[in-house]
């Protein structure tokens, strides 16, 4: 969000003239006026081109501003994340959002500046996403399954603005299946605010194989797979990972499973215990990776291999792997069934 003063400045009330909005974008630096009643609940927006439209028709500067302002404005709620924002943000092709509550009141006012402008990352992230996605068939005949949409955007663009959210601005894209459709969708990042580079596979190279393929890294690396709906906290994994020293971090999830019998409790044939469909707990892979850049230098050079095996030559070596866990909104689009919750049809 912008700064107190910044936000008082940018406010302006429905008698204000043009001139005292363009006075208010100037002091503010922010590129929209907030159009508030004296109870504070937002009536509109006025931008500079709303002023200079409405001065290149003939009004002047003493006309009042709220005859030239938004009604129907883009808003979020306070508690809307910052991936959220910036999801509305590339939809709507703005670059200020208020933030507003259930009663109209408003409470702040998100730029992009400010999201952008926080906190860049010294990480890049790699995402895996030239899988084939059979299990998706036939969506995934024409459209790599990264590229599925997931309520009116593709699943990967969702990750990378989740991505830019926490500060990380240099991405790569493992392509393979149909990897021509996402070049032609993100080509070098630009429009979104970022670099985005791509490791293309010649041959599937599994989920860890492609990871030989970066540049030598400096930081820690993200590692993503390209089918996951997810609001995690990306920054704070990023930042448990170099607080425990651990040479690999994967993200986990909490797996429910209700045993729909009667459990038995044995003691050679004496039942000790009765428990009646008992619920399960295992922690699961979330699909969501740190490595240092030691454990990445290792990877055989363009060679097949798993993630999981890149983790068991670590515990192998005695090295630290610690997991962490996923407590936000996580689906793993992998079947039908998933991208048809992802999408909240079930």
């Amino acid at each position: 969000m912008i700064t107190d003063t910044a936000f008082k400045d940018c406010m302006i009330s429905p008698s204000a003239t043009l001139r005292e909005a363009m006075e208010s974008l100037e002091l503010s630096g922010v590129e929209v006026c907030l159009v508030v009643d004296e109870n504070r609940k937002l009536l509109g927006t006025l931008t500079d081109g709303d002023i200079r439209r409405g001065l290149l028709v003939g009004h002047g500067l003493d006309a009042v501003s709220r005859g030239f302002m938004h009604p129907r404005f883009s808003s979020v709620v306070p508690a809307a994340s910052r991936t959220e924002v910036l999801e509305l943000m590339q939809a709507r092709r703005i670059s200020a959002v208020p933030i507003v509550s259930e009663g109209g009141r408003l409470e702040g006012l998100h730029t992009l500046h400010g999201i952008l402008g926080t906190a860049e990352r010294t990480n890049w992230a790699v995402i895996m996403a030239g899988g084939k996605g059979t299990r998706l068939a036939p969506l995934t005949t024409s459209v790599p399954k990264p590229m599925i949409r997931v309520a009116g955007r593709p699943i990967l663009e969702r990750i990378v603005l989740n991505l830019l959210g926490f500060g990380i601005r240099r991405i790569f894209l493992s392509i393979n299946h149909l990897g021509h459709l996402v070049e032609e969708h993100f080509g070098d990042g630009k429009r979104f605010g970022c670099r985005i580079e791509y490791l293309r596979e010649d041959r599937p190279l599994g989920t860890g194989g492609a990871l030989s393929l970066l540049p030598a890294l400096e930081a820690p690396v993200l590692v993503m797979n390209g089918d996951l709906v997810t609001q995690a906290n990306l920054g704070r994994m990023l930042e448990a990972h170099v607080e425990g020293g651990q040479k690999a971090t994967v993200a986990t999830r909490r797996y429910l499973h209700v045993v729909p019998f009667g459990c038995m409790e044995m003691d050679g044939d004496r039942i000790v215990r009765i428990e009646e469909k008992p619920t399960l707990t295992r922690p699961i892979n979330a699909g969501i990776y740190v490595f240092d850049p030691s454990v990445v230098l290792r990877i055989p050079k363009a060679q097949e291999i798993g993630i999981p095996t890149v983790l068991e030559e670590c515990l192998a070596r005695g090295e630290t792997v610690r997991g962490y866990e996923v407590d936000e909104d996580w689906i793993d689009v992998g079947q039908h069934e998933q991208l048809s919750r992802a999408r909240g049809e079930t």
